[in-house]
Parts: C-alpha cells; sequence; structure tokens
C-alpha cells in the first residue's frame, strides 16, 4: 500500500535534488541580478532577462500551439498574475539595488504566510487556529527581521515588502489557474517583465559591453533553466516531499550575500528568517494535512 502511496526512492532522491539544483540557480539568478543592477537600471535588466528567457521560451511555445494560451482559464485571472508577476519581479530587482540579498530574499520567504491570510478572505478557503496562530508567528519573524539596522524601515525596505506581498497575490492567482500550463503561466510572466523592462529602459539607458551583456542574457537563461529543475522535481515527487527544501533559498543568499558583496548578516536577520521558515514549514504541512496542492514558493 505504501509502495502505491509513495514514489519510488530513485525518484524521490531525483526530485529532491532537482529542486536543490532549482534553488540554487534561482538564488544564483538574484546575486547575478544584484551584481549587474550595480550599472545597469531595473528596467534594462528585465529587457534583456526577459528577450533572452523569451528566446529561449520560443520553441516550447511553438510546440503548445495558439490553442495553449486561447484555452488558458479564467483570463481575467491570468492577466492579474501576470501584472502582479511583473510588479514583483520589478520591485525584488530595485530593493536589491539598495539591500543585501539575504535582507530581501528573507522578506520574500514570508510569501506562503502572506498566501494563508489572503485565501480566507479572497478564496474563503478555511483556515484554523493553528494556522493562524503559525501567520501570527511569521509575521512576528517578519518584524525581527526588519530590525537588523537603523535603515530597516527605509523605503527600500518598504519596497521589498510590497514586493513580497505581490508575489504572494501572484501565488493566490497561480493557485486559481492552477490547469494552466507551465510554458502558458511562464510565457506570460516574461512577456510582461517585457513590456515593463522596455517601458523603462530607454530612460537610464547604458550600452553593455560585450561581458556585461552576455551577463544580462544569462539572467534570463539561468531562470528559465531553474524553473525546469523544479517543475522537473514535482513531477519526479510529491510537492510534499520537495517542496520544504526551497527553504535553502536563505542558505544560498547569504552564502552568495557575502561571497559576492561582503554582505555579512545580522543575527536579526537570521533569527527572523529561522522564524518564518518554521511557520512556512508548519503552514505546508497543514496544507499537505487538507489535500491543498502547494504553490512553488518560487519567484521569479
Amino acid at each position: 500500500m505504501n509502495a502505491q502511496q509513495s514514489p519510488p526512492a530513485p525518484a524521490a532522491t531525483a526530485g529532491v535534488l532537482m529542486m536543490l539544483l532549482g534553488i540554487f540557480l534561482f538564488a544564483l539568478n538574484d546575486a547575478l541580478g544584484k551584481w549587474l543592477l550595480a550599472t545597469y537600471s531595473v528596467g534594462q535588466v528585465l529587457l534583456v532577462r526577459s528577450i533572452c528567457a523569451l528566446l529561449v521560451l520560443t520553441p516550447f511555445m511553438v510546440r503548445a500551439g495558439a490553442a495553449a494560451f486561447r484555452q488558458a482559464p479564467r483570463p481575467g485571472v491570468q492577466l492579474l498574475r501576470i501584472v502582479f508577476s511583473t510588479g514583483e519581479v520589478a520591485l525584488f530587482y530595485w530593493a536589491l539595488t539598495y539591500l543585501p540579498l539575504a535582507d530581501v530574499m528573507t522578506y520574500y520567504l514570508a510569501g506562503p504566510i502572506y498566501v494563508t491570510a489572503i485565501s480566507a478572505t479572497l478564496l474563503r478557503e478555511p483556515v484554523g487556529w493553528r494556522r493562524w496562530s503559525a501567520v501570527i508567528v511569521g509575521f512576528g519573524g517578519v518584524v525581527v527581521a526588519l530590525r537588523p539596522s537603523t535603515a530597516t524601515l527605509s523605503w527600500p525596505a518598504l519596497v521589498a515588502l510590497v514586493g513580497s506581498f505581490a508575489f504572494s497575490l501572484l501565488m493566490i492567482c497561480t493557485r486559481m489557474v492552477r490547469g494552466t500550463s507551465d510554458i502558458v503561466l511562464v510565457a506570460g510572466q516574461t512577456a510582461g517583465a517585457l513590456v515593463l523592462g522596455a517601458l523603462l529602459a530607454p530612460f537610464a539607458w547604458v550600452t553593455p559591453d560585450g561581458r556585461d551583456l552576455a551577463l544580462l542574457m544569462l539572467l534570463g537563461m539561468v531562470a528559465m533553466a531553474a524553473h525546469a529543475c523544479v517543475n522537473r522535481a514535482l513531477i519526479l515527487a510529491p510537492a510534499s516531499v520537495v517542496v520544504p527544501y526551497q527553504y535553502t533559498t536563505i542558505v544560498w543568499a547569504v552564502l552568495l550575500g557575502y561571497l559576492m558583496f561582503g554582505d555579512i548578516p545580522h543575527v536579526m536577520l537570521l533569527l527572523g528568517a529561522a522564524i518564518i521558515i518554521a511557520a512556512g514549514a508548519y503552514i505546508f504541512a497543514r496544507e499537505r494535512r487538507y489535500n491543498r496542492p502547494a504553490v512553488p514558493l518560487t519567484k521569479e
């Protein structure tokens, strides 16, 4: 009986490894984005990154066919999802221009906590006192993480918080259009970022040299590879097995932030991240108990 309910051990192991690789690639993508934002504007980064990503996606979009896009469920929610996706990635990069990588990623880890709170009102999903308690604890973790320095309540931190809230709305919309193919979802997100980048880039354009152009293009390729790894992980093994490993993103954020930028996270940030992760893991366990499919936490 257990053999029928659980995936084969090799498949589950492969799923975990693919998830870990995908999360590392997302963290690498974010660190590379922060590096480039020291020279190039958010709009220019979004534009070049999205062009490259669409080039990678084009063969898959052709294979899916126009019908996959026409038949996507709930067009209004699909459009809202693109708006929230575009907003959160722009706000993420904007905050990343001024804040350490680990700080921004910690605020975004609170996304599933916001999702639980929003689901109780927008989706009218039942949320018991245990999950409400986890939500309150998770918010407490955000408050703790917001105290590492006197600059914490500056506008970059507020931008990151607004971005993490937009990210939670993106996950809500993703839950509402769960039957949509991955290609349609990713293509919509990429197209939205491309449009915003095209609107913003001309105002602060810096002509990149060959190395930086390659790095800007690499952003899109790494993000697509990360999406592919996470999607494959969810195919190879149940979400209940692989989703918790997405919290390793904070490990990579701290490590890459230190190696690439010399950022040393404050103890209060690490404590807040630990509280947020614990609350998020508990909420995920409750979602699993009530058979609600988990939405991947990856934000790109």
